[in-house]
């Protein structure tokens, strides 16, 4: 395939030498995808992409130096930003929560197979998260004391319409768009668009930022 706007381009973030060279394999194997970069960790990783053009970076979360988290938030503050998906060993780690936090699109398993991997590339790069809301929601419970109980600034909610913070609700419960229609009596469609319309009044990225909202706010409360 010739380089076109087409192909994503994927930066890899791993201490470890032989992990990288694992993902460079499989990136570069798939017609639709290229390795443009790698580094060893967070701070080497902000320093290139900041002259390196990339879609998707894959980001260890535990790295000398300079964390994936920290990594993450530094990442995420450049001109045009990837899209981050953080790489974790488990699955209920303060890191991957953490990072979540800093901006991620989402988390997965070291061990995630190959072809989910792939899967969870092509999904961030079109705009989706990569971690189900109801894993999040999970986090968020587990790490409940960490969340702020002070004012932060958050997004301002006053101007969403009264449905639009009742869909906001249901994200951040971890519900699927269709869950929410069957909830409200409303097509699958008219989900997209309310989600869509709180993305846009919220300044977030993705519904995975919406459930972290929705704890931040304390519109959902954990456990309730």
């Amino acid at each position: 395939m010739t380089e076109t706007d087409d192909v994503i381009r994927v930066f890899l973030v791993d201490d470890q030498e032989l992990v990288r060279a694992g993902f460079t394999m499989l990136v570069d194997s798939q017609p639709d995808m290229r390795v443009v970069g790698q580094a060893g960790d967070g701070g080497d990783a902000v320093e290139k992409l900041l002259v390196t053009g990339a879609d998707v970076v894959l980001m260890d979360v535990r790295m000398p130096r300079l964390d994936g988290v920290e990594a993450t938030r530094q990442v995420q503050s450049l001109p045009e930003a990837p899209r981050v998906i953080v790489l974790t060993t488990f699955d209920l780690d303060e890191y991957a929560f953490a990072a979540i936090k800093a901006g991620a699109a989402g988390f997965l398993l070291k061990n995630t197979p190959p072809a989910d991997l792939l899967s969870a590339i092509r999904q961030v790069h079109s705009g989706d998260a990569v971690v189900s809301p109801s894993t999040t929601r999970r986090l968020l419970e587990h790490f409940a004391g960490a969340l702020p109980d002070g004012e932060q600034e958050q997004p301002d909610l006053g101007d969403l319409t009264a449905r639009e913070r009742e869909v906001l609700v249901e994200v951040a419960r971890g519900l699927s768009n269709t869950e929410i229609a069957q909830l409200f009596t409303l097509s699958e469609a008219t989900v997209k668009t309310h989600i869509g319309r709180i993305l846009a009044k919220t300044g977030l990225r993705d519904r995975v930022a919406l459930v972290v909202l929705g704890y931040e706010t304390g519109l959902v409360k954990p456990h309730a």
